[in-house]
């Protein structure tokens, strides 16, 4: 038996041998006492077997047990990792005998074996031994530097996030926190590149320059936070009092922040210092908003009132950097915001010159519908158009534009400036249909006519009429808005309104009118140009058309056209209507927006508001007339009617609605249906075909010029479309429309400041 017993013994010695000659073992010290001890240093004893080199360390708790720490066959080895390990061992098993398991034990040794040139101290870190750093032979190493890559045991805490073993070398043991390792990196850094902002709080109860060092790769620990998106990080840094006044190979830490596309940081950076907004980078002078990569960010610098125009060393405007990295949605915000689409960078280029050269039709079409000079040169005399002949795919259309800007110079320059509202012998009269964010059509109609006539589009009419979205533009004309502004306006509002699904919100939009128009103005607060906007009575059956003016209506010279089978409500005089519940009301389209208390849209009743618009003026004079003011009376003398836009036709496969008899019948009816729910609304609402022609034959009829302006649409857009792409397209169809109809636009322009 007893040999058996040795048998077993042997082959379990060569198994382990061959399998891992370090497993850490728990043994009966007894099992030894046969062997010879040829090595021993307090608890670590090295035995020799008939079989292998063993290892032992005998347990504090328990000295009757030992650790087998690990069996090897070559003598050499085993002297030396005894050596290592006999003198690395003994302040972790005195200072904490407790934490001496197996496990521990084994991880320990890994340790040693994997890392020999490591300081004791750093040993302790990556073990979690925060309390062995109490004993000498540790203390005594707590600032060493590891040899190979440079870092102190505090650079390897900040590494693994251990909060414990931070706080006990920060507060118990006083660690320097501005050595920097092999890369020029303090322990600040290595806390940035972790997202525990604890370990950031503790570094800080100690004042130190390491948190502003600039490494090798030249970063602060807040550049690394803000190319790392960490947010947290970075407002702990500052809060530590991390400067942003440094300069890194990323420019200063907001330019950092923005050429990583990170708001968080940069937002946080700002709210420590808003002058960061206005910062140049060392090496081209630009300021963030150069750097910005998504319209996100472009938009996050411009709230916090970073400036638009900015020339950077370079001679570059933000603008112009969009329009070279080929940023149309940065491009469109900048563009919104009042970005100068005709400054002059390097060489004279304006960002058109650059589009052309690059031939990106989507950013030309954008900036000259925004106001880009065709005809403006470069040092070297080249203009956007000359470029566009060498370079550009929409050659035709880019030339026609151009052809747009020499016509209107042309008729500037040819008609009679006028003098506002004095010595006019007749009125005029803007009528402007509803359409949504097709409102972009008419004030691109608008600018066309400025541009012509040489004055601004309040001086230019007498009465300012609209439904919905012409509604609201009647009312920002009267108020004194410009047109450049409301043009930026109306692709900034569409973000805010058309959020989610429809119907959408509508605080967004009532926020909106209040901001623009003024929470408490009122109708009657500005009375020339005189102004109605069309609204539906929708608490009666029949709806009722309503314009909200600002002037006292006529009296009703006629009995009413229906018989009322209840009192309603009286209707607010004009000098106690306020002027953005006036637009909000007009503008209440159904499965847009909510109705506004008892009204809706006036495009149900009065999408071209034209003939209403007549009506009422003739009601004004003829009430003038009634009351022996007749002197007062001021014939009309042009009438102008501005559109959303024509939608091309398309064809309509059916609207044949019936009782179906089977699956397939009951298919055509549903879309059947549905097609001719479509063509009802449409029908309704149409501002085009029989309601253009009666209104020009009622001109006609009392020979007033009669003026429809309206571009033809390549494809239809919705009325709550919010894709910059697709409202570019729309407004450079009109601008082409604009260049075929310029002859009539001269004409218009010359009767409204001769009239």
């Amino acid at each position: 038996m007893q040999f058996f017993g040795r048998l077993v013994e042997t082959l379990n010695s060569v198994t382990n041998l061959f399998a891992n000659p370090y497993r850490v073992r728990e043994v009966p010290l007894s099992e030894y006492a046969p062997h010879r001890r040829v090595m021993d240093d307090g608890r670590v004893v090295l035995y020799r077997t008939a079989q292998s080199w063993d290892c032992l360390l005998i347990s504090p708790k328990a000295p009757q047990n030992a650790f087998r720490l690990f069996q090897l066959s070559s003598e050499v080895e085993a002297r030396t990792v005894f050596l290592q390990f006999a003198t690395k061992l003994r302040p972790f098993y005195e200072i904490s005998p407790d934490v001496l398991k197996v496990e521990t034990v084994q991880q320990l040794t890994d340790c040693l074996r994997s890392h020999p040139n490591w300081p004791l101290a750093h040993v302790a870190v990556e073990m979690g031994m925060k309390e062995s750093f109490r004993h000498n032979h540790i203390m005594c190493c707590i600032n060493d530097i590891e040899s190979e890559e440079g870092f102190t045991p505090l650079h390897l805490a900040c590494k693994k996030g251990d909060i414990d073993c931070v706080r006990e070398l920060v507060e118990g043991c006083g660690v320097r926190l501005d050595i920097a390792d092999k890369n020029g990196e303090t322990v600040f850094h290595y806390a940035a590149h972790q997202s525990n902002c604890q370990v950031i709080e503790l570094l800080s109860k100690q004042r130190s320059v390491g948190v502003n060092h600039l490494s090798k790769s030249g970063e602060t620990p807040l550049h690394i936070a803000c190319r790392l998106g960490k947010t947290d990080v970075a407002k702990s840094l500052l809060h530590c009092q991390a400067s942003c006044n440094i300069v890194g190979s990323h420019g200063y830490p907001i330019h950092t922040a923005m050429k990583f596309v990170q708001a968080g940081c940069a937002e946080v950076i700002l709210e420590a210092d808003p002058n960061q907004i206005h910062t140049e980078d060392v090496h081209y002078g630009g300021t963030a908003l150069h750097w910005a990569k998504n319209a996100d960010m472009v938009r996050l610098l411009i709230d916090r009132g970073c400036a638009l125009n900015y020339l950077s060393k370079t001679g570059e405007t933000p603008l112009h950097i969009m329009v070279k990295r080929g940023r149309f949605e940065c491009a469109m915000i900048l563009l919104v915001h009042g970005a100068d689409t005709n400054a002059k960078g390097e060489s004279g280029n304006t960002p058109l010159h650059l589009a052309m050269k690059l031939d990106n039709l989507d950013l030309i079409k954008a900036l000259i519908v925004f106001g880009a000079d065709v005809r403006s040169p470069n040092e070297f005399g080249e203009t956007p158009g000359l470029i566009a002949a060498r370079h550009s795919k929409g050659f035709e259309d880019i030339i026609g534009i151009a052809a747009v800007a020499g016509s209107l110079s042309k008729g500037v320059d040819a008609l009679d400036g006028g003098d506002g509202y004095r010595h006019r012998r007749y009125d005029r009269l803007l009528c402007l249909d509803g359409g949504g964010i097709r409102g972009l059509v008419l004030i691109q109609l608008l600018i066309a006519i400025e541009q012509t006539a040489g004055q601004p589009i309040r001086e230019l009419f007498d009465w300012i009429s609209g439904t919905s979205t012409g509604g609201i533009l009647a009312l920002a004309i009267v108020h004194g808005k410009s047109m450049e502004y409301l043009r930026c306006l109306y692709f900034r509002m569409k973000d805010e309104v058309f959020k989610g699904s429809r119907p959408f919100s509508s605080v967004p939009l009532e926020e909106f009118l209040k901001k623009e128009f003024g929470e408490n103005t009122k109708m009657t607060d500005v009375t020339k140009p005189k102004v109605m906007v069309t609204g539906t009575l929708a608490d009666r059956h029949p709806g009722e058309l309503h314009l909200f003016r600002n002037y006292n209506p006529p009296e009703p010279r006629y009995d009413p056209p229906y018989m009322r089978t209840a009192e309603f409500k009286a209707l607010t005089q004009p000098k106690d209507q306020l002027v953005w519940r006036a637009a909000r009301c007009s503008g209440a389209a159904p499965t847009y927006f909510r109705p506004m208390g008892r009204f809706l849209d006036g495009g149900l009743l009065a999408n071209n508001p034209t003939l209403d618009a007549l009506t009422e003026i003739h009601e004004y004079n003829q009430n003038l007339k009634s009351k022996g003011r007749g002197n007062q009376v001021k014939k009309l003398g042009i009438v102008v009617s501005l559109g959303t836009g024509k939608p091309p036709q398309v064809p309509v496969t059916s609207v044949d609605v019936f009782r179906p008899s089977n699956p397939w019948e009951l298919a055509k009816t549903v879309f059947g249906a549905r097609e001719l729910g479509k063509m009802v609304v449409d029908c309704c609402t149409d501002s085009d075909g029989r309601a253009v022609d009666r209104a020009r034959a009622w001109c006609e009829m009392v020979d007033i010029p009669y003026f429809r302006l309206n571009s033809q649409l390549k494809t239809d857009v919705m009325l709550d479309e919010i894709d910059d792409a697709i409202l570019v397209n729309m407004l450079w169809d009109t601008q082409i429309y604009i260049h075929q109809e310029r002859e009539r636009i001269q004409q218009l322009a010359q009767l409204l400041l001769t009239a």
